[in-house]
């Protein structure tokens, strides 16, 4: 509406339905040239950098260099922000210099400047709000990404993140921003993100000359299982209706993680013995996985990974190795029992809580884990995300205000990431 408010209208159809997004191209992304509009813009963006660009307009334009920086380490991931500021530079018929000081990936430290931007002050000073916007979250939530998957490097990872999101936007970056650190990781030898749970954001995850658009990833959820009455028959429902899938099976619904999941197995061992099937760990915390308790908890650490209980733990790290839920005591029982049963080839899915706390101590109880599915490298601290700009050259002229001189770029340079 024209006063910036969501009209909920354009959000439904007569009887109801959701109607498809005005901000998405036809395979789900958002298009940044629909925000790009002046009006938009205006309506967005904070009022004093409206009248800020009011007032250059009428004494007089210059031009400007802002820094761009966050105030805590993070992996850069500035794609989403550029691509704005193109379409934006576009619509309005000018050109802004970007100097990238962090390439897409690469680690940048606190307060240090992931780029520098350079255009017209009248052009560029009502953008700072929403460009902002657009950079903060993605580092940080990438930067989670890429430590999760350093810690667990044997383990593929799925963004499983949508539904904890505020509306598409911010799923469409927290995919982005996952799909940045995965990559990041890979690089060090991990093997990362391999992909997330919908279509419309699948595309982050794509490798260079794939043939075929990515798909979201994921088997059951236990709204199936409660329909079927039963994990057996949900999974029988499952491969009738995707027969050329792989089946991963979620096993926690009745209590039974190592009952059921081994009966899965047993219904399917043809795919069991291909290693097309994966038990999903996704145990209530309020709850020990079945047949552990505390004791048969550090019982099993002390068969696999004794070292990994003999040192002092915080309560959470505790909790994390042999306590409730999906702790590391609970995928090596489900291993031992799917090994026992002769079914080495079938991988455990864990889900549940998996920050980089957790996946640390993963880790160190070196848990059999295959595939994370995890939407927690989201921000835990929101005030982290806070990206900020100063501007740091006035018509070439070097000016910042007292405090930020460490912006400055020191003779006329600054050193980008890697030295260059």
């Amino acid at each position: 509406m024209p006063d910036g408010r969501l009209a909920p209208s354009r959000e439904a159809v007569p009887d109801g339905r959701l109607a498809p997004s005005r901000e998405a191209v036809p395979d789900g992304r958002l298009a940044p040239s629909r925000e790009a509009t002046d009006a938009t813009i205006a309506a967005r963006t904070d009022a004093y950098f409206n009248r800020t660009r009011a007032i250059v307009q009428r004494f007089g334009d210059c031009r400007v260099t802002y820094a761009v920086f966050l105030r805590r380490p993070v992996v850069s991931a500035p794609r989403l922000m550029l691509d704005w500021l193109e379409s934006v530079a576009r619509a309005r018929g000018t050109q802004f210099d970007i100097e990238l000081m962090h390439a897409e990936g690469t680690w940048a430290g606190a307060g240090d400047p992931i780029l520098y931007l350079s255009g017209s002050l009248a052009e560029l000073a009502d953008l700072e709000t929403l460009y902002l916007q657009k950079l903060g979250p993605a580092c940080v939530a990438a930067h989670n990404a890429y430590q999760m998957c350093l810690e667990l490097p044997k383990a593929a990872f799925l963004a499983m993140d949508a539904r904890h999101c505020a509306g598409f936007e911010m799923q469409d970056m927290m995919a982005y921003a996952a799909a940045v650190g995965g990559r990041a990781a890979r690089a060090e030898g991990a093997r990362g993100f391999i992909g997330n749970a919908t279509d419309a954001t699948a595309h982050w995850f794509a490798e260079p000359g794939e043939p075929a658009p990515r798909r979201g990833r994921g088997t059951m959820p236990h709204a199936l299982i409660g329909y079927a009455n039963s994990t057996v028959r949900a999974a029988e429902m499952f491969h009738d209706a995707f027969p050329e899938e792989d089946l991963t099976v979620l096993t926690d619904y009745f209590g039974r993680e190592v009952t059921d999941g081994l009966a899965v197995c047993r219904r399917f061992p043809e795919l069991a013995t291909a290693g097309r099937m994966a038990v999903r760990l996704d145990t209530h915390g309020g709850r020990f996985l079945e047949s552990l308790d505390p004791a048969e908890s550090y019982a099993v650490l002390e068969r696999h990974v004794p070292g990994a209980i003999r040192r002092y733990r915080s309560e959470t790290e505790l909790r994390h190795l042999v306590g409730t839920g999906v702790s590391a005591a609970a995928i090596w029982r489900m291993r031992e029992a799917l090994d026992e049963a002769g079914f080495p080839k079938v991988r455990i899915v864990a889900s549940s809580g998996f920050n980089v706390g957790k996946c640390r101590v993963m880790a160190e109880a070196r848990a059999p884990i295959d595939v994370v599915g995890t939407g927690s490298f989201l921000p835990d601290i929101w005030s982290e995300t806070y990206a900020t700009a100063d501007i740091v050259a006035y018509d070439g002229e070097p000016r910042v205000k007292v405090g930020r001189e460490f912006l400055l770029r020191r003779n006329g340079t600054r050193k980008r990431n890697g030295g260059g």
